[in-house]
């Protein structure tokens, strides 16, 4: 079978396909504790990210259904993300790779 033929069908290449990106993953995790406004997402990167590179992360997610975009008419503007509802299931993805990067770490410094 093609991936195509799997996508909707198979948890493991639907979850792929939803979490392409370099940066989703750690992007839902910034917002698992809440909305965050675009700038401060940037800040938080663990590398110097581009707006450009950012937005179409987010947007990405946003066309999945992870987050939500909010959009307030003020100026300056400014716009918040949030987890969407089927976002903020994936929390507990999040918690369990936390455990599973932990130990690997711990593995990693065990092999030096």
């Amino acid at each position: 079978m093609e991936k195509k033929e799997l996508f909707g069908r198979c948890p493991y290449v639907t979850a792929q396909k939803v979490l392409t990106g370099k940066w989703s993953m750690y992007i839902l995790y910034l917002l698992s504790d809440g909305p965050v406004r675009f700038n401060e997402l940037q800040r938080r990167m663990p590398e110097k990210m581009t707006h450009t590179t950012l937005s179409r992360q987010l947007k990405t997610l946003e066309d999945e259904g992870l987050i939500i975009r909010t959009e307030y008419q003020q100026i300056p503007p400014r716009v918040d993300y949030c987890l969407s509802e089927v976002g903020e299931k994936f929390k507990a993805v999040l918690s369990v790779l936390e455990v599973w990067g932990n130990e690997y770490i711990e593995y990693l410094k065990s092999k030096q």
